[in-house]
């Protein structure tokens, strides 16, 4: 389906002087190349200037007539690579083949270079791509012959360019479009990883030629000059952001129905080609239409008189013209395309939807433009995109739930902004599309920051109040409300209790009554209900611990309705709410501590339980990380100042190490370590080896919590199996030898045992076996748990090493009998292999 809208892309036309009739013409650099028919043999020189103007460079002569011409820049930009497309062989023929199968068509193409090798060019390649039209309405005719081809590239978009002086030979490709023309039909293909057809064109009548740009599709018939609109900005935006179609941006589908902006008449247009904002035309007028062409007619666009005169001293015959055509501004033809979008407002929103978002895409395909960063139009163009996201917004609003609030939030509008422009004063009886409140609602539940006045949040409150009035105890809860009359809230709340009754509401009418200091009123409100399903209110709806932490003028009747609590049940509740991002960490805390009444340097008990039940079902890396600190933290503070939990913990260690990953087994070592010495406490023990099993998991990131560990460094036993768990988890096994052998060697072979193992098996004979040898010549037989472990140590080198590498190893002073049987053990295990 093609739209048509009368609108105006072309600006003024001029006409080139050109002293022979043209043939061929090519555009470059701000210079017009026109050669001349094959009688001539010659090329005239042009420069273009501003609005159109042309002056005569000079000319030169060919060996020949021309038959082609085109202008290429020397070492074009090929460093994104992800295209891998540099060249493209196009075939008439029914058969399509991409990739490898492409090239059984048998066509050789060699890449040559017409300047100097750079690095640029050793890059390029060969990709062959057939085009297949569909020949179903015409057969193989006339009508289904090619005549224009032509790849357009998209480089990424000026506003994400560092370097406001990058030359254009550093410019990145973002997007590559192709573009076939059939007399009756134009496809145009993004060409990437993957080849996909994005839009088809139907012409109205036969065509001659076309040209595509990143923002026309111009193209050319026996009697006109045609403009439609493109879809390669719609296109390329999605290859720059995949992520581009959220709630937070938007862009116009790249499926949207292209539209012809203009049909403007010209006498025999015969080719046209495109440069910068100008369009290059050349007509060829038969006899009868030069008859024809002397008749005064009404001309549609200006022509100058100076242009005039050149063309009237020209050498060549009447019946042709080569025209400079001038597109409108972007700005301009914005600006007619959304006042003609004016006249569909009321009528088809679809129509109206469907103009202002060529309008948007126009200023897109604009500030991807490569010279955007230098244009004088930035400012100004930056200003029109943020008003055109704003006049979708308002469509959208009326129209679609979703695509208000991204284009709302590209537009850069406050909400009190969208309010002026969408809702009247005093209007009650005003109503409210699904696009409008799913923006408001969005705005309000994610704590936009920004804080509205009494006027605008009265006008919220009244707006749910008619819409959607179950939303209002949520709406009221956030921190955009905060200036709303309490008054008028607890009215609407009222009203609304009448019909759909809730804890949340109930809560919310106590918050306002304290607002207002109506005691009374937040006393009845809040004996309404049990303490259990109070609390169970306040996880429902998180946002009004904030309010009641922030704002309450009582603290201690808010903290008599929430004393006796189900512990098992909230920490469950709180854990799926987190999971289900309707409550952040920092409100679970409030939540909990609000909720205990602790002092500032206590973390109760209920919010320890909360962060080991998270564990459990927590996968993100970084909330991971923190809760493994936060829990460090907590049980080194308590074994430290052997401040003991409040009230019983819901999960013994055994539980966590059960059904969680991130508490560990309890190496066997440590438990050996702990034999030695345990604490009388059982609460005490407790934190202990949670701390323990929590720094024998993999989980935790030790060099991060060595600074929390600290105060434990000097706690006998248990600041013991810190430091070695630590230094094991860091690879220190030799400072953790050192450590063991001087603190408690009873441990050091079961921590060799369990720890030193494949890559780490030579610490057993290089720092094992020597400190204890000497650490036993210093006591002699005054320490028989050296002895025992030096005997174990030695029967597993015995094990491990050849016999001659096992000699070299024991001490020259050693007594013989005490060595013989391992000796004898190594000797004998080599002659059974």
């Amino acid at each position: 389906m093609v739209q048509l809208y009368n609108l105006h892309p072309f600006g003024s036309q001029r006409v080139v002087p050109c002293r022979q009739e043209p043939a061929r013409f090519c555009c470059g650099r701000d210079v017009l190349f026109v050669a001349g028919t094959a009688a001539s043999c010659r090329v005239e020189v042009f420069a273009l200037r501003e609005q159109g103007r042309c002056d005569a460079l000079g000319s030169f002569a060919t060996l020949g007539p021309v038959l082609r011409m085109a202008h290429s820049q020397a070492g074009p930009s090929t460093r994104t690579l992800q295209l891998e497309l540099d060249e493209f062989v196009v075939c008439q023929k029914p058969v399509e083949l991409l990739g490898e199968e492409s090239k059984l068509c048998e066509i050789p193409i060699t890449l040559e270079s017409t300047d100097l090798p750079t690095e640029d060019t050793k890059c390029f390649q060969v990709r062959y791509l057939r085009f297949t039209p569909d020949q179903s309405p015409f057969g193989f005719c006339e009508e289904t012959k090619l005549h224009s081809v032509q790849l357009l590239p998209v480089y990424q978009t000026g506003s994400s360019v560092t370097d406001h002086e990058e030359t254009e030979n550093k410019r990145e490709l973002l997007s590559l479009f192709c573009f076939f023309s059939l007399p009756h039909v134009g496809y145009v293909y993004s060409v990437g990883k993957l080849v996909e057809l994005i839009s088809t064109y139907q012409y109205s009548e036969k065509s001659e030629q076309a040209v595509l740009t990143p923002q026309f599709l111009h193209v050319i018939t026996s009697e006109n000059l045609q403009c439609f609109t493109v879809r390669c900005s719609a296109a390329a935006a999605r290859d720059e952001d995949p992520y581009i179609d959220t709630t937070i941006k938007a862009c116009p589908p790249i499926a949207l129905d292209v539209c012809a902006l203009r049909m403007q008449l010209f006498i025999g247009p015969r080719a046209i080609c495109h440069f910068k904002n100008h369009i290059i035309l050349l007509t060829k007028a038969d006899m009868e239409d030069i008859t024809e062409r002397r008749k005064p007619t009404r001309r549609m666009l200006s022509r100058k008189d100076d242009c005039i005169k050149s063309r009237a001293n020209s050498e060549s015959e009447p019946g042709w013209n080569l025209y400079i055509i001038n597109t409108v501004s972007t700005i301009q033809l914005y600006r007619e395309m959304v006042d003609y979008s004016r006249t569909y407002e009321n009528v088809k929103t679809e129509s109206c939807i469907h103009l202002l978002s060529e309008a948007h895409l126009l200023v897109r395909a604009a500030i991807m433009d490569p010279h955007f960063l230098n244009s004088d139009e930035k400012e100004e163009l930056l200003r029109v995109f943020r008003e055109s996201c704003a006049a979708l917004g308002d469509c959208y609003s009326r129209y679609d739930y979703h695509l208000a609030l991204p284009y709302y939030r590209m537009s850069g509008l406050s909400m009190a902004e969208v309010l002026k422009r969408l809702v009247s004063e005093g209007d009650e009886i005003q109503t409210y599309e699904r696009g409008f409140l799913f923006y408001l609602t969005h705005c309000l539940n994610e704590d936009v920051n920004e804080e509205l006045s009494k006027e605008s949040a009265n006008q919220v409150l009244q707006i749910f109040y008619l819409a959607d009035p179950a939303q209002l105890p949520h709406i009221l809860c956030s921190p955009c409300m905060r200036n709303v009359c309490p008054l008028r809230a607890v009215k609407y709340l009222q009203k609304v209790e009448k019909i759909m009754p809730s804890v949340v509401l109930t809560l919310t009418k106590a918050f306002m009554a304290l607002k207002t200091g109506d005691l009374a009123m937040y006393e009845h409100e809040m004996d309404s209900y049990k303490e259990t399903v109070l609390a169970c209110g306040f996880i429902g709806q998180p946002k009004l611990l904030r309010h009641y932490k922030e704002e309450i003028v009582v603290p201690t009747e808010f903290a008599v309705h929430l004393k006796e609590m189900q512990p098992g049940l909230l920490v469950a509740a709180t854990v799926a709410l987190h999971e289900n991002s309707k409550m952040e960490l920092e409100e679970a805390d409030t939540f909990f501590k609000i909720l205990c009444s602790n002092s500032e340097h206590a973390v109760p008990q209920l919010l320890v339980d909360f962060w080991e039940a998270l564990l459990v079902v927590c996968s993100q890396e970084e909330t991971l990380q923190e809760l493994l600190l936060r829990l460090t933290s907590q049980y080194v503070w308590r074994i430290s100042k052997q401040q003991f939990p409040e009230t019983k913990p819901l999960r013994t260690t055994e539980d966590l190490i059960n059904s969680c990953n991130h508490f560990g087994l309890i190496f066997p070592w440590v438990t050996s370590i702990m034999s030695v010495e345990s604490p009388s406490d059982k609460s005490y023990h407790e934190d202990i080896s949670k701390l323990q099993s929590l720094l024998c998991s993999q989980s935790i990131n030790i060099a991060s919590a060595l600074p929390v560990l600290e105060p434990l460094t000097e706690a006998g036993n248990v600041g013991l199996t810190i430091h070695v768990i630590c230094n094991t988890r860091l690879g220190k096994y030799e400072e953790a030898i050192d450590q063991l052998l001087k603190r408690c060697p009873d441990a050091v072979v079961l921590y060799a045992q369990h720890e030193l193992k494949d890559n780490n098996r030579a610490v057993w004979w290089n720092k094992l076996l020597p400190e204890l040898f000497k650490r036993t010549r210093l006591t002699g037989n005054d320490c028989p748990v050296l002895i025992s472990s030096l005997k174990e140590t030695l029967s597993v080198v015995a094990v491990e090493l050849e016999l001659s590498d096992f000699l070299s190893l024991l001490p020259e002073d050693g007594t013989a009998a005490f060595f013989l049987p391992h000796l004898l053990h190594c000797s004998q295990r080599k002659l059974l292999t």
